[in-house]
């Protein structure tokens, strides 16, 4: 198996991206504070903003492309997958069940048990 690693280099335009995110989340949270006496709705709505404005500018990324395929790919996964139905689903919640109870009593039991043998040891 051979691992290789690129290093790629970022061209300016991404690095600038990026730092405009920075700026964006960095803006929302020294906002956040400089204005902690306003109501705090107006501050969750400004760091919403700024969040989905930040998000924006990183989805024009090469990095935040890639993170855009990858939530398509897993959203077209997840429609693959066959889910249980809701009896598949009761039956094995309650083998769960079932068995967790099983589970703590016997171990209720070892312990009151082990109790005993050592304060019959002790005296």
């Amino acid at each position: 198996m051979t691992t290789s690693t690129e290093q790629t280099k970022s061209s300016p335009v991404e690095i600038f991206k990026w730092l405009v995110v920075l700026v964006i989340v960095s803006a929302a949270v020294v906002g956040n504070a400089y204005f902690d006496e306003q109501p705090l709705l107006y501050r969750v709505l400004g760091v919403v903003g700024a969040g989905i404005i930040a998000a924006l500018v990183a989805s024009f990324t090469v990095k935040g492309q890639s993170f855009i395929a990858l939530l398509q790919d897993a959203r077209a996964e997840v429609r693959r997958v066959v889910w249980p139905t809701k009896q598949e689903t009761a039956q094995t919640t309650g083998v769960v069940v079932l068995v967790v109870a099983l589970m703590a009593l016997l171990l209720w039991l070892l312990d009151l048990a082990l109790g005993k043998i050592i304060s019959s040891l002790i005296g």
